[in-house]
Parts: structure tokens; sequence; C-alpha cells
């Protein structure tokens, strides 16, 4: 006699299919970065006049500040890459909290509003969790160029008491080179009175590019990209055009993408000298790499073998690409081991590896990991941006099909990155919201397509 039939639906969030094993070629075009672009919209609060800056990238981060800078008075114009800010009428100090608290950078408005308003109001960032992102330093800066600044109920309220309401230069030390506390120092001090110097400054290329386009603006900032940086203050700061620099991290995933799938490949647009202490593992592991016309790497994948890696400030090995890596050494002959130096919760990636069959083993944030021959296609997830990408070039070169859900995170740092893949000769694409179902009758079990065959039948 038949059974009662047993219904169960899933719904399958927007995902990636993967179907690993391909080999890639030609040409992996690097978008502009990220962490440069957010910094870049947040300095147009330091300006009355209009900013436009290019080489933009379509992340969904970039949206989250254009909604903070809507919110706070700003008239932005949106073309391809290419964004136009204009500040004059900001009317509004403080940050929205759900705006503030999925992306880390809103607090980097903190800076120009202050320098600007002499005041501002915002709740403590989110962004990834990876771990503690204190936000002492930027605090004690601001702090040390005369605002007076308080933290009640998550949020942070700062204000300039003098009554020109303008800051004053200061001589600034950081405990540790923080990329966003040196940020925000530099762009609250192009306003202040008199001279500030950043020492123990971070050096990372985005800090370089921000300076760049300051002194475009009228600003007087040397030293950038040196662990000691130097602001006089001036009274207003004009409009400009700055293109964004390539997106460092994004070049380096390719280029890692080149490596795991034992793929020749282009990368570029990039500046070689940002991914010193990258170029320099892939060569070590086994990679051959050259220039390749202006701005561009050729790289040439030979066997792979395992290399230990430690992350920290640049110039060394970025975080950022610390879970790529650490990808490509899963596949690598022999042992390796990466250390995780600059956050302490920057291994969410290990478990999904080690669903596909990786032989990795955590100690406290240091991995040791065993290279095999091949990983094994399966339903795996991002528990951040990085750890996403991670997990895709091991989707990318794993033996059969996989699904990764996490896009939310991916799609907050890697443009178009299914599309550029694919282009690239990977067989992935992405799905939206999908229900599926089972039903159990007569202890048979039918798909969904089986069931309206069913019912054709009858």
């Amino acid at each position: 006699m038949s059974s009662v039939a047993t219904i169960k639906r899933k719904v399958i969030p927007p995902h990636l299919e993967v179907k690993g094993g391909h080999q890639l070629s030609g040409v992996l075009k690097v978008s502009g970065a990220k962490n440069s672009s957010l910094v870049l919209m947040a300095a147009a609060l330091l300006t009355k006049e209009t900013l436009l800056i290019k080489n933009v990238p379509k992340l969904t981060d970039i949206e989250v500040l254009s909604e903070i800078l809507l919110n706070l008075g700003a008239k932005l114009t949106k073309r391809n890459n290419s964004i136009e800010i204009n500040s004059r009428c900001i009317h509004n100090a403080e940050l929205p909290y759900q705006l503030v608290h999925s992306l880390r950078a809103s607090f980097f408005c903190i800076g120009p509003l202050l320098a600007r308003l002499g005041e501002a109001k915002i709740p403590l960032p989110g962004g990834c969790n990876i771990g503690a992102r204190p936000v002492d330093e930027h605090i004690n800066g601001l702090k040390a160029l005369g605002a007076e600044v308080v933290i009640n109920n998550e949020v942070v309220s700062a204000q300039v008491s003098t009554k020109n309401k303008r800051l004053h230069g200061a001589n600034i030390t950081l405990k540790y080179p923080s990329v966003g506390a040196t940020e925000t120092i530099l762009m609250a001090s192009c306003l202040a009175m008199g001279k500030t110097t950043i020492s123990n400054a971070a050096r990372e290329p985005e800090i370089q590019d921000l300076a760049k386009m300051l002194n475009s603006m009228g600003a007087k900032v040397s030293g950038a990209g040196t662990q000691r940086i130097t602001i006089k203050g001036v009274k207003t700061l004009r409009g400009t055009s700055h293109s964004v620099i390539p997106d460092r991290i994004e070049a380096g995933t390719f280029l890692i993408a080149s490596a795991i799938t034992r793929s020749p490949l282009i990368v570029g647009p990039l500046v070689p000298n940002h991914l010193s202490a990258v170029i320099l593992k892939l060569q070590e592991c086994g990679c051959s790499i050259s220039h390749h016309g202006n701005h561009y790497l050729k790289i040439i994948p030979r066997e792979i073998s395992g290399v230990d890696i430690t992350t920290s400030p640049f110039p060394g090995f970025p975080t950022d690409l610390q879970a790529p890596f650490m990808s490509l050494m899963a596949t690598a002959k022999g042992s390796s081991k990466i250390k995780e130096k600059v956050f302490e919760k920057r291994m969410q990636h290990v478990n999904e590896l080690i669903k596909m069959g990786a032989c990795i083993s955590l100690e406290q944030n240091t991995a040791h990991i065993k290279g095999v021959k091949e990983l094994i296609g399966s339903n795996v997830k991002g528990g951040d941006l990085r750890s996403s990408a991670a997990i895709i070039l091991a989707c990318i070169s794993a033996k059969g099909n996989s699904i990764f859900t996490g896009l939310d995170h991916l799609d907050r740092g890697y443009e178009k990155l299914e599309e550029k893949l694919s282009n690239a000769g990977s067989i992935i694409s992405r799905k939206f919201d999908q229900k599926t179902s089972q039903i159990s009758f007569s202890n048979k079990k039918f798909t969904e397509d089986n069931i309206d065959t069913q019912k054709n039948a009858a």
C-alpha cells in the first residue's frame, strides 16, 4: 500500500555553481582598488568642490559608502567606473547605524567630518568578522589633534570645541602601523592648523594613493609610503580628478588562480612593487613570473612546492592574500606553514578546505598544511571576503562540481569575479534563489522535475 507523500522543501540562496578542473588562459583584468576607493570617497567630504574619482570598482561596499555620503548631504553622479562627488552642502555629521554597521570603512568619514564641520557622530563600525580591529589608534590620533571624543552606547561622538572649530597639528606616534588610523589622521590633519607628523605610519600603497589625491587637492603631504608622514595644514582643499590604483589584492588573487589551476595567464593592470612579497613567494613555490608590457605580468606555473609564509603589514606578505595562498598550498607538493599575525580570526576558510579534501591542521593562528594531489568539489560557504576568494580558487581547481554560498561577502570586494574567471576558461556561473523539493512516495524519491513527469504520465 502506498505511503503518504512527504514533501521537503529547501531554499538555496544565491550561489555560484562551479565545475572544477578546467585550465585557464588569456588575461585576467584587475579592477581599481576597493580599499583605496573607499577612503578616497570619504576624502571628498574635505572639500566644497567636485571630486571625480575614476577606476572605481562596482562593489556592494562602494554602494554602501555612496548611501552614507548621500545621507550626509553629498551629491553623487556615477558613470561606468567613475564617481563624481560634491560635498558642498553636507548638512549632517551623524552617520546612520544600519549602514555603518555593515561597512568598517565608514569610519573613515570621522576625520573629514571633524576637519570640515568640527563635529562627527559615528557608530562603531562593522565589516568582516575576522577579529579585533579596534579604533583606539584613530581616536587617540584625533584627540592629539584637539578633538574631544566620547564613546557611549557603541557610538563615537567627536567635536572640536575651539572658536574656529579647527583641529591643530600634533606629533603622533602609532603603537601599530594601522592603515585605517594612518588614513584617518592624514585626512583630518590636512585642514588642521600647523604641522602634523605621523610616526610608525602604515606604508601601504592605498595610503600613497590617498596622499597623491590629497596633494592634487592642494594638501601638503610628504613621506607617504614611509614610516613618517608629514602634513602641513591648509585652510581649504579644492576639487580634482584622480584615478584609483589597481587592486593589488585582486591582482594577487588572480596570480594565485593561475598557480592553483596550473595555467599560464596574463594578469593586470597592476603595480609589481605593490605585490613584491607575493611575487617572491609564488616564484619560490614554482612559478615563473615576468613583465608583459606595461603594468601586466605573465605567470607560468610549474610544479608547485610547499613554502612557508607569515603575514605582516606592507611591504610584507598581505593578510588579505593569506587565505587564497593557503588554497594553493593545499595542492602543493610537500608541506607548508602559514602564520597569521595581523588578525586573530582569519582562518575561517580552513574547515571549508578540509571539506574539499585538504590536509590542514590548526595550532592557534598557524596552519600546518600537507599538500594533496587534488581537491574534491563540495558544497562550501565563505565566512568573510578573503576566505570566500580562497574557497572559490579551491573550487575552480578541484575535481568535480562545487556549490559556493556566501556571495554577500564576495561581492564586497571582487568586481564580477565569476564573469572574469569564466572569460578565462572556468566553468562558473551565478544562480539565484532556487527551491528544490524531494518527495518520498512508496519508498521512492523524486526531484521536482520528476514530479511533473509523473503528473503528465497520469
